[in-house]
């Protein structure tokens, strides 16, 4: 299906809805547009979003990332946690108007098994899941995974739960339908690609009886509407905030953000608190960036700083560098290999690096979104470090819509395939190596980028299966050892935008995505 042709019904109708003078509507400007809401298609951040209100996950996490029931009434483990049952909670229903059932979780899950990576490793270690009931599900595991309440709460690829003939969708094709169980529900007739996309309180909504952290307790939605309003030129957008003509400002260009903190009816602050890792992805299946050897110069030659200084700016206090392949102060951070990118060499060093790889020019594809604030940013600083030791760049400026589309292309680099694109993971997620996704290698099953490296499998492996903290720590090591010599991603360090938005606006829960549930507005 075509990125532009998703959800077209909605194309169609251009004019906005009368709205009457009772509805309260908030108006947020995204990172970009909006092109699917198949939150297992893509891990793009505006569906991120997006999925967050429209649709539920059995666990929700609070604003310390500590995962608790959502959707379920409960849940227990027994026989040394290779037995769990997860009971649903009464009042569960999709926005179709038809009950939320066991096995429609099941279909739901086992399609976000196929294509997530930590849905992979609960696949791996999986032995059966079953619906005892409409309302209960039975996982019996091969192996414990302790983890599986903070797998089925994660944001980025979410485990949504959506009605089972939609979760029948082959998972590599985006879904017919946005139909969930969330405190919203997506209006597709108001939908306009590259600029509008509408969501509606869900008025048969049940939410739980306890207040909202982050992504988890009652969903309790006090508007009428959520207006997404996309606004590709930053400055505008920051105008749009100042005059009142939008509410909320995702994420905000950093050059505006001094002006911006001057004015009395705009807040700057953090909203995702965990900010983002950047990173740079390349395709380790062909051309130069499949030889191990190329990649590790290419790290070389980026300075995390200077990266990190492009996209956030001066102020040092809004990102985190040089990192390593964990995000600093999580348990699993480690100074394994770090010389890589706190000592890197010189250019003459570098360009030998490249030589005794056995890179003779050859063609780089990079994919340069160019209306994503700070992929550009990190694509700008790359790019110059990359052609200042000689690489042969073919940087191909593009919008992320297209990236996003194009990055799943396996075909060889002349006939529309890559080499590299830049991207945003939630940091959060890299604090340790089951979460870690991009760390994964684990070959054509891997992200985008497909690095096949059986020893960080292994290593992987070993990690969840110890309950040893001091032995973790030393396979945490092991683990960003081998990703310095294997280099699956470059890491470019964590950037912690804040969001602006208006001071008619209170009830901004923090975390690691936007929610729009708890949120009034004067």
């Amino acid at each position: 299906m075509k990125r532009r042709t998703f959800l077209a019904a909605g194309a169609v109708a251009l004019a906005r809805p009368a709205i009457g003078a009772q509805t309260t509507t908030i108006i947020h400007v995204p990172q970009g547009n909006l092109v699917t809401l198949d939150p297992v298609f893509t891990t793009a951040i505006v569906t991120r979003n997006a999925a967050a209100m429209v649709f539920e996950t059995l666990f929700g996490r609070d604003e310390k990332l500590e995962p608790k029931p959502q959707m379920l009434e409960g849940y227990q483990t027994d026989e040394n946690g290779l037995l769990w049952t997860m009971r649903l909670r009464d009042g569960l229903l999709f926005h179709d108007g038809t009950p939320v059932l066991a096995r429609d979780c099941i279909a739901s899950l086992r399609r976000w098994m196929k294509r997530d990576a930590i849905g992979q490793t609960v696949a791996d270690r999986l032995d059966t899941l079953e619906a005892k009931d409409d309302k209960t599900l039975v996982w019996h595991m091969k192996k414990p995974f302790a983890a599986l309440p903070n797998a089925l709460a994660k944001t980025q690829n979410t485990p949504s739960i959506m009605p089972e003939r939609i979760a029948a969708t082959d998972p590599f094709k985006q879904i017919p339908e946005a139909i969930g169980s969330g405190p919203f529900r997506y209006v597709p007739d108001e939908y306009v690609s590259g600029h509008r996309a509408v969501f509606a309180r869900f008025d048969k909504y049940n939410p739980r009886p306890e207040p909202a952290s982050f992504a988890a307790g009652g969903y309790r939605v006090l508007v009428d509407r959520v207006e997404w309003q996309i606004i590709p030129d930053a400055a505008t957008a920051a105008n749009a905030l100042v005059t009142g003509s939008v509410d909320w400002l995702d994420s905000p260009l950093p050059d505006l953000l001094p002006m911006l903190k001057t004015k009395s009816n705009v807040v700057v602050a953090p909203v995702d608190i965990y900010g983002t890792f950047g990173g740079l992805r390349p395709n380790c299946t062909q051309g130069p960036t499949a030889n191990p050897g190329v990649r590790r110069a290419m790290l070389a030659a980026v300075d995390q700083v200077d990266v990190m200084t492009a996209v956030m700016g001066g102020d040092p206090a809004l990102f985190k560098a040089p990192t390593g392949f964990f995000i600093p102060g999580s348990a699993s951070a480690s100074d394994a290999g770090m010389d890589h990118v706190s000592k890197r060499p010189g250019k003459d060093e570098i360009k030998a690096m490249l030589k005794q790889a056995g890179y003779a020019g050859e063609r780089i594809v990079y994919m340069h979104p160019t209306d994503q604030v700070y992929y550009d940013a990190m694509s700008a600083v790359a790019v110059a470090a990359f052609r200042e030791i000689g690489l042969n760049v073919d940087e191909q400026a593009t919008d992320w819509g297209t990236v996003v589309e194009r990055r799943s292309n396996r075909e060889p680099l002349d006939k529309g395939g890559w080499s590299m694109f830049p991207y945003g993971a939630p940091a959060a997620d890299y604090q340790d190596p089951i979460f870690a996704t991009n760390l994964r290698g684990n070959g054509k099953s891997a992200w985008f980028g497909w690095p096949d490296d059986p020893k960080a499998e292994e290593l992987r492996n070993r990690w969840m299966d110890s309950n040893d903290p001091a032995e973790r720590h030393r396979l945490d090591a092991e683990i960003q050892a081998n990703a310095f010599e294997n280099v699956p991603y470059i890491p470019l360090g964590q950037y912690l935008p804040p969001a602006a938005y208006s001071k008619k606006l209170s009830g901004v829960l923090k975390g690691a995505v936007p929610v729009f549930w708890n949120v009034t507005k004067s």
